[in-house]
């Protein structure tokens, strides 16, 4: 079961009856206020994100091995599309569990990434086989 909601519910009674015993009505306006501010943060965020994400084409990263690098278990989906500014290769079915996404560079390295409940699970970087070198000329 997934407790987040549950301590997010909590979380705001808990700030509600602090503004009010703090400040009746008026802790309650500079509460709403200060949520208010925060989700105007976070959608300005989310629109700055998709809209840079919109510019480039499915699934391309600028380099999978940094990608690979900076990823950490956890990270929600929109973090990650932040750190490769584009929308990933969708591999699995829709709304299916777990979802994976492909993110793939200019020198054929992908890095694919699964999504449990929108949080980075597991990823891994493959990279093209390098070609065999030619035979020494005689």
């Amino acid at each position: 079961m997934n407790v987040r909601p549950l301590l997010t519910l909590a979380g705001a009674v808990a700030l509600g009856a602090l503004a009010w015993r703090g400040g009746g009505w008026q802790g309650i306006a500079v509460m709403a206020s200060a949520l208010l501010l925060w989700f105007l943060l976070y959608y300005t965020r989310l629109l700055t994100v998709m809209k840079r994400a919109a510019d480039r084409p499915v699934g391309y990263v600028g380099s999978a091995v940094m990608l690979n690098a900076k990823l950490k278990a956890g990270q929600p989906l929109l973090h990650v599309v932040a750190l490769t500014r584009a929308l990933g290769q969708r591999l699995s079915a829709p709304d299916a569990q777990p979802e994976v996404y492909r993110w793939t560079d200019p020198g054929q390295s992908h890095v694919t990434a699964e999504f449990a409940g929108g949080r980075l699970k597991a990823w891994r970087l493959e990279r093209p086989p390098e070609a065999a070198e030619p035979p020494p000329a005689a």
